[in-house]
């Protein structure tokens, strides 16, 4: 129970190199061993119990988080239910112009597991307004990359601290 998870499912892009920010900056924070970057759809329940903290980065699709980030939460919600309460939890969501509503399905589900949020919600909104725009591969600002090497190297940290 000591490493960060970072979940995350992208289809352009954006959130996989959100995610991967995220884990360069863990990895920057410590030990090996201290984080492991997963792919939701190979997420299980036991990769969830083993985990001291977490962060759930994907992109908000038609206002809501993805179906593979869904399905992650379908599969492992009961059986990991009662098991993890009190451990710490932030979020990262990739957003063409707004990413509240991803956002708030899974603090839902995150109060549900009883997790408590230890990081500022992280949008990152990419402005894509059109089809083509929408489908484009992304290209992440520097500044947001930066934003979540930081977020990851503080969540490594804090959990290697124990401070959540």
């Amino acid at each position: 129970m000591s490493h960060l998870a970072i979940i995350w499912h992208s289809r352009t892009g954006a959130a996989r190199a959100l995610s991967e920010a995220l884990e360069e900056g863990a990895l920057r924070a410590g030990e090996e061993g201290g984080v492991r970057r997963i792919r939701a759809r190979d997420v299980t329940a036991e990769d969830i119990l083993e985990a001291g903290a977490y962060v759930f980065v994907c992109p908000e699709n038609l206002a809501g988080m993805t179906g593979e980030m869904k399905e992650m939460f379908d599969q492992a919600y009961y059986p990991v239910l009662g098991r993890i309460e009190g451990r710490g939890y932030a979020t990262v969501i990739a957003a063409g112009s707004d990413g509240h509503g991803a956002q708030a399905q899974i603090e839902r589900i995150a109060t549900g597991w009883r997790l408590k949020r230890v990081a500022e919600r992280m949008i990152v909104n990419l402005g894509a307004q059109t089809s083509e725009e929408i489908l484009a591969l992304k290209t992440v600002p520097q500044a947001s990359l930066a934003a979540a090497r930081e977020m990851g190297e503080a969540l490594t940290t804090g959990l290697a601290m124990g401070v959540f």
